[in-house]
């Protein structure tokens, strides 16, 4: 059902595209494909970590930084390996990994500023 919904969707949809629009349509990683859908929904992340930037340090989750950290680091890797190449995957998760590196380097900083206390 769900994929016969997709497919009239897609099919009204190709006939409205612009022509200049065209290569990014067709591309085999552009908006017909999971491959473009996923990278954009991700951006979700980035945003949360962006937010979480006000948190005060000592409310950050270190396991949690770290899980998205190497996510974001292993997925913008495999990003650049896989045909096609997918570089809004590869895009979002450099900033994945950037904003989830920072809060880790808040965090460790903060627990060494309360060893350094004792």
């Amino acid at each position: 059902m769900a994929s016969a919904l997709y497919k009239s969707i897609i099919t009204v949809a190709d006939k409205v595209v612009p022509k200049k629009f065209e290569p990014l349509w067709q591309h085999p990683a552009g908006p017909k494909t999971v491959f473009f859908w996923a990278p954009m929904c991700k951006w979700g992340l980035v945003c949360a970590g962006i937010g979480d930037l006000q948190r005060p340090a000592e409310a950050i989750s270190l396991p949690q930084t770290i899980a998205l950290s190497a996510t974001g680091l292993i997925w913008s890797r495999y990003s650049l390996v896989i045909i096609p190449k997918n570089y809004s995957l590869f895009s979002v998760n450099v900033f994945v990994a950037a904003t989830q590196l920072y809060q880790m380097a808040r965090a460790i900083k903060y627990q060494q500023s309360l060893k350094d206390k004792k």
